[in-house]
C-alpha cells in the first residue's frame, strides 16, 4: 500500500503519456515506406522528399524552446494539448491535399509532436518530487514511454506496409490522423496538470533571437545539402547563425526571467548532457537513411552493400527500433547496480562499438544486422536517459526547459550530421552516380562519425561529477514522516 501510495501521481498518468507516445512512434514509423509513394502523389522528384525532412526538423528546433519553457511557465499538460491539436490539424491536413507547398506546410507543422516527450518528462518529474526517489521513479517511467514509442514506431511501419496496396492515398494518409486525434482526447480528459508552476511572462526577444540563430542554421544546413558544399549563400546562413548565439546569450544573462536560462551550460552536472545530446542526434537522427540505402545496394553492381529487399531491409529496421525498446527498459534496471552516469557512460559507449563495428564488419546480412542491435540498445537508452537526467539536474523552476534542449540539442546535432553525411555521400559517389546514396568512402564516413562522436560523449560524461543524476537518500531518509 505504501509503494502504490508513492507511485501515485505518476502511475497515475504514466498510462496515459504511454498512449502519446505510442502515437508519437507512429507518426515516426508510418510515413517512411511511403514516401516514394507521397511523392508520386505531389509529383515531384524523390530527391524533394528531402525537403520534408529539413522543413521538419527546422520547425522542431524552432517550437521546442518555446514550449518547454511555457509549460515551466503556465502548464506542461496545457502545452501537450495544444501541441497535439496542432499535430493533429496538421496530420488530417496531409490527407486532403496534392499540392506540395501545402503538403510541405502540413508535415512541417506535424513536427510539433517533438516537443511531447520533453513536456511528458517534466510533467512526470513534477509530480514524482513528492515521492522517495523521484530520479528513479523518473528514469523508471522515461523508459515506459520511450519503449512505447518505439513499439508504435512498430506498428506504423507494419501498419502502412499492409495498408498501402489496400487503400487510396487520401485515406492512408488519414490513418495517423485518426491515432493523433484520438491522442488529443486522451491527453485532454486523462492528464493531470503539473503543480507548482513557475507562471510569469515569455521572453519573446529571447524567443526572436535564439530563433533567427536556429532558422539561420538550420537552414543554411538545409541549402548547403541540395547546393553541396561550395554554395556561399549556404556558409553564410550557417556561420550567421552561429554567431546569433552571442547576442542571444547576452541577452538572456540579462534578462530576468530567460527563455532558456544559458547558465545552465556552466552547470557539471548538465552542460554535458546537452553535449552528449547533440553528439547522439548525429547517430540516432543522421545515420538511420544511409544504412537503410547501404543495406538495398546491390553489391553485384557496385561492390558493396547486402543486396537486401524490402522485406530483409524491414527486419534490419525492426530489428533496430526493437533493440531500442530493450536499451530504453534496460537503463532504469542497470542504474540499481550502478550510478546513472555510469549507466550513461555504457550506453555511449555501446553506440560507438555499434557503429566502429561497421569499419570492419559490414559485409554480410549478420553482420550489420549484430551492428544495429548493439548500437540500438545504447541508444534506446539515452532517448530515455537524456532528458530523465536533464529533469533530475536542472533547478525546480526549469525542468522543462532542461528537458527541452536535450531534444533542441539533439535535432541541431542531426541536422548537421544529416547535412555532412549527405555531401560526404555525393561527393565520394560523383555526380554521375545513380541507383545509389553514394559509394563505399560516403558510408565509411558515416560510420566512423557515428562511432567517434559517440566515444566523445562517453568521454565527456566521465567528467560529470559521479553521483550526478542519482537521489539523495541520505536527505530524504533524515525527515521521517509521522
Amino acid at each position: 500500500m505504501k509503494r502504490a501510495a508513492r507511485l501515485g501521481p505518476v502511475a497515475a498518468i504514466v498510462g496515459f503519456l504511454a498512449f502519446v507516445e505510442f502515437t508519437s512512434g507512429i507518426l515516426q514509423g508510418y510515413y517512411t515506406p511511403l514516401l516514394t509513394d507521397i511523392a508520386r502523389h505531389l509529383g515531384i522528384h524523390d530527391a524533394d522528399v528531402n525537403w520534408l525532412e529539413g522543413t521538419q526538423l527546422m520547425l522542431s528546433a524552432l517550437v521546442v524552446p518555446a514550449f518547454a519553457k511555457l509549460g515551466d511557465m503556465v502548464g506542461h499538460k496545457r502545452m501537450l494539448v495544444w501541441s497535439t491539436a496542432v499535430t493533429a490539424v496538421a496530420s488530417i491536413s496531409l490527407a486532403f491535399t496534392d499540392q506540395f507547398w501545402v503538403f510541405l506546410v502540413a508535415w512541417a507543422l506535424q513536427g510539433f509532436y517533438v516537443v511531447w516527450l520533453p513536456l511528458e518528462i517534466a510533467l512526470i518529474w513534477s509530480r514524482s518530487r513528492s515521492a522517495d526517489r523521484p530520479a528513479a521513479m523518473t528514469r523508471k517511467a522515461a523508459g515506459l514511454l520511450v519503449a512505447a514509442l518505439e513499439l508504435g514506431a512498430i506498428a506504423g511501419a507494419l501498419s502502412a506496409g499492409a495498408l498501402a496496396e489496400l487503400l487510396p492515398m487520401q485515406v492512408l494518409l488519414l490513418v495517423p490522423a485518426v491515432a493523433v486525434v484520438a491522442c488529443f482526447f486522451v491527453v485532454l480528459f486523462g492528464v493531470k496538470e503539473s503543480p507548482d508552476l513557475t507562471g510569469g511572462t515569455l521572453d519573446t526577444g529571447g524567443l526572436i533571437l535564439i530563433s533567427l540563430a536556429l532558422l539561420s542554421l538550420t537552414g543554411g544546413l538545409s541549402f548547403m545539402r541540395l547546393n553541396g558544399p561550395a554554395d556561399l549563400l549556404s556558409w553564410a546562413l550557417v556561420a550567421l547563425g552561429a554567431l546569433l548565439v552571442i547576442p542571444f546569450a547576452r541577452y538572456e544573462l540579462k534578462h530576468p526571467d530567460p527563455l532558456i536560462d544559458v547558465r545552465m551550460f556552466r552547470e557539471p552536472t548538465l552542460w554535458p548532457i546537452f553535449l552528449t545530446a547533440g553528439l547522439f542526434g548525429v547517430s540516432v537522427l543522421g545515420a538511420q537513411a544511409p544504412l537503410s540505402t547501404f543495406a538495398r545496394t546491390d553489391a553485384s553492381v557496385y561492390g558493396f552493400g547486402l543486396s537486401a529487399t524490402t522485406g530483409q531491409t524491414s527486419i534490419l529496421v525492426g530489428a533496430y527500433v526493437l533493440s531500442l525498446v530493450v536499451g530504453a527498459m534496460l537503463f532504469p534496471l542497470a542504474t540499481r547496480w550502478v550510478t546513472p552516469r555510469v549507466a550513461l557512460i555504457g550506453a555511449s559507449s555501446l553506440v560507438a562499438i555499434g557503429y566502429l563495428l561497421f569499419l570492419p564488419f559490414h559485409d554480410g546480412y549478420a553482420q550489420v544486422l549484430a551492428n544495429m542491435v548493439i548500437a540500438g540498445i545504447g541508444s534506446g537508452a539515452l532517448v530515455a536517459a537524456l532528458p530523465a537526467a536533464a529533469a533530475a539536474a536542472a533547478p525546480a523552476h526549469q525542468t522543462g526547459v532542461a528537458t527541452g534542449l536535450t531534444n533542441s540539442v539533439k535535432t541541431v546535432g542531426g541536422a548537421i550530421a544529416s547535412c555532412v553525411f549527405g555531401i560526404a555521400l555525393l561527393g565520394a559517389a560523383g555526380e554521375a552516380a545513380t541507383g545509389t546514396a553514394g559509394a563505399f568512402g560516403g558510408y565509411v564516413t558515416v560510420w566512423l562519425v557515428c562511432g567517434l562522436t559517440a566515444a566523445l560523449a562517453a568521454v565527456l560524461l566521465a567528467f560529470v561529477p559521479k553521483l550526478a543524476f542519482s537521489d539523495a537518500p541520505v536527505v530524504e531518509a533524515s525527515a521521517p514522516v509521522r
